[in-house]
């Protein structure tokens, strides 16, 4: 083979192996941004852009974004309930008062009246036959439900409408003991309530029974907008809810599934696609008469293209990463030109 037809195969797989290259990193560039794009669409639906926290609590530059955090709730300020002088550490307590009393009870054409516990006042006067069914007037008490003054997930502070949603319920043994003087005259211990039943096997018309609930302390993933150094709801998400909160530890795809992971290592594949764009313009370059700002022109040749690429991934989105990478793009292509033409003043002297 004589020598031009070497310099030919030599040039041809130069520039082959240039086009490949920054084929390669358009395509890093384009794939990365438009699944951040994805992403980013699918997690505006539930209230905008998620981090996905650790357990050090809210940092720089999180405010107002959405927050992924997992956690063993911690209850700095505890629920109490003062009439019964009965605290715990958990989240919420509910106190559910029972009265023994006539209901009527409809199945089909059956229309049959007992007595039996319920939470809310059966009223005689809207009974079919009230006559023989009369009820107490009044609940001497009513059910409440207590929150905890403060409680945290992952070093994070969560807003009432967050405590308020943690799932669970378990029974709590109420202590006679603590009670005040006016109600333990009244109550006693029966199993897991108080009841002023005398007989709490065989209760009467009017008693009385009162148990409590409250939220256990267990893992919870919760996903909510940070406002200062609390989790709230995010008012403005599509999905009409602005949060979620769900038992155990959870990853993203497991609390919103129709929102997709995003690329990972970001940065480094960005990086990756602006060098493998600038060796493949080096390439492309390398029949020119070299010269010392050769790999420099080729460095701004290959952040212009990228830059380029990933400002049109981004449109329909958000307007600052477009803004952003026009910036990225409009700086490369001012270097590639006065590059361009201080090679070009060279060349003339």
């Amino acid at each position: 083979m004589n020598r031009p037809a070497r310099i030919g195969t030599r040039a041809l797989l130069l520039r082959g192996s240039g086009a490949v290259l920054l084929i390669a990193g358009l395509g890093t560039a384009a794939i990365t941004e438009r699944g951040l794009l994805v992403h980013h669409l699918a997690a505006a639906r539930h209230g905008g852009d998620i981090v996905e926290a650790g357990s050090q609590g809210p940092q720089p530059g999180l405010h107002g974004s959405m927050v992924l955090v997992s956690g063993t709730p911690e209850v700095v300020e505890a629920p109490r309930d003062p009439d019964f002088n009965l605290s715990v550490p958990a989240p919420v307590l509910e106190r559910h008062v029972e009265m023994f009393q006539w209901r009527e009870v409809r199945v089909s054409t059956d229309l049959h009246y007992e007595l039996d516990w319920s939470e809310e006042l059966q009223d005689p006067g809207k009974f079919r036959q009230p006559r023989g069914h009369a009820n107490p007037g009044t609940m001497p008490l009513k059910s409440e439900r207590f929150e905890a003054g403060m409680v945290r997930v992952g070093g994070f502070a969560l807003g009432p409408l967050l405590v308020h949603a943690l799932p669970g319920s378990q029974a709590v043994a109420p202590d006679p003991s603590k009670l005040p003087a006016n109600l333990a005259a009244s109550f006693s211990l029966y199993h897991d309530y108080l009841t002023t039943s005398a007989d709490p096997g065989s209760p009467r018309l009017g008693d009385i029974r009162v148990s409590w609930q409250a939220v256990p302390l267990q893992p919870v993933t919760i996903l909510a907008r940070l406002d200062g150094d609390r989790l709230v709801r995010a008012s403005k998400a599509d999905d009409g809810q602005g949060y979620q909160v769900q038992v155990g530890v959870r990853s993203l795809s497991d609390v919103l599934p129709d929102v997709p992971e995003p690329p990972e290592f970001t940065m480094a594949r960005r990086g990756a696609a602006i060098v493998l764009a600038a060796l493949g313009s080096f390439l492309l370059l390398w029949e020119r008469r070299r010269r010392v700002s050769d790999p420099l022109l080729a460095l701004a040749v290959g952040v212009t293209t990228i830059g380029a690429v990933s400002c049109a991934s981004w449109l329909g989105g958000d307007w600052p990463p477009v803004l952003n990478w026009f910036a990225v793009t409009a700086a490369g292509v001012l270097v590639v030109a006065l590059l361009h033409r201080r090679t070009g003043r060279a060349g003339r002297a």
